[in-house]
């Protein structure tokens, strides 16, 4: 359907996660957002193990084959992964929205991790103008609610949204993003508009 909004949605790690956990993430964000948006779920490369270098290779490719306006939802270390990326290189296209949902930080105070770390910069170093969306429920035992104040820290752009009884899967109910999305897109056709 031409004029749809595109949303790439990137999984997070583990084995079986694309087929067994997330795809129950792109199903709620798929509906919550209906026919108006075209949402994609690619697979990512060695989903079980994870690599910053493998993965933003992958991401990159994914962005590139999107519209102008598109909007990018990372899902835990895919959402670690895709900010960086972001961040490490400026996108080949104008991003509508960057949205982390329960994205772990790597770096003091989070997360170790090889390969990589949150710069302390971040936000300076992702595209301009571009709305940052960082969710995180307040039940995750998984990457603890205090990471998402870490984020904030290191993106002062990002308009927090902390979620009560959520836990890590945001309970399956992406509803919260896809109300952002919607809101983003809008704001995105007005702009674009004038």
């Amino acid at each position: 359907m031409p004029g749809r909004t595109q949303v790439l949605l990137i999984q997070g790690g583990g084995a079986g996660v694309h087929d067994e956990w997330d795809d129950k993430l792109f199903d709620s964000l798929s509906r919550e957002l209906g026919d108006a948006y075209e949402v994609r779920y690619p697979r990512m490369p060695k989903e079980a193990d994870p690599d910053y270098a493998t993965w933003s290779v992958a991401i990159r490719r994914e962005i590139a084959s999107l519209e102008d306006g598109a909007v990018v939802v990372g899902h835990s270390v895919g959402g670690t992964i895709l900010v960086n990326t972001l961040a490490e290189r400026p996108p080949e296209r104008q991003l509508g929205a960057i949205v982390l949902v329960s994205a772990p930080f790597v770096g003091a105070g989070g997360w170790e991790a090889g390969g990589f770390e949150v710069p302390y910069d971040l936000g300076a170093r992702l595209p301009r103008d571009v709305p940052v969306h960082v969710f995180h429920g307040l039940r995750d035992e998984t990457a603890p609610p205090s990471h998402a104040d870490l984020y904030a820290g290191v993106i002062p752009q990002a308009r927090l949204h902390r979620l009560p009884g959520r836990d890590h899967q945001l309970n399956n109910d992406l509803g919260e993003v896809a109300r952002v999305v919607e809101g983003d897109a809008r704001g995105s056709a007005d702009q674009a508009g004038r």
